[in-house]
């Protein structure tokens, strides 16, 4: 039984090839959350309304991807690894959708 080391190797995945980050991406990458960062302090000091913490989540989501993206080096590795997250992602969001369902249907203070 011979195993190559590609790819696409189904057999042995361990061996798929690496993708090397250099120091500029991580740059980028380092300076987009500084940005984005600071964007979530602005929106902070904006007087939104109910949309404030819509706001910060929605800016804190992006980060969360940018993160998952480059610093666990998801967008390199393979298709089982992407699949992986986005069933623990889908998971997740099952659960709040449970959570927000019964929490919206109560009739607080009508008791």
């Amino acid at each position: 039984m011979s195993t190559s080391h590609t790819a696409s190797n189904v057999n042995d995945p361990e061996h798929a090839e690496h993708h090397i980050v250099g120091p500029g991406q991580y740059t980028i990458v380092w300076v987009s959350l500084l940005f984005l960062t600071g964007v979530t302090v602005g929106a902070a000091l904006l007087e939104l309304g109910v949309f404030n913490p819509i706001v910060a989540v929605g800016i804190a989501c992006v980060k969360a991807m940018i993160v998952v993206l480059f610093f666990m080096h998801v967008a390199y590795s393979s298709r089982l690894v992407k699949f992986t997250c986005f069933a623990g992602f889908f998971t997740f969001l099952v659960l709040i959708t449970m959570t927000l369902s019964d929490y919206i249907s109560r009739a607080w203070g009508l008791w």
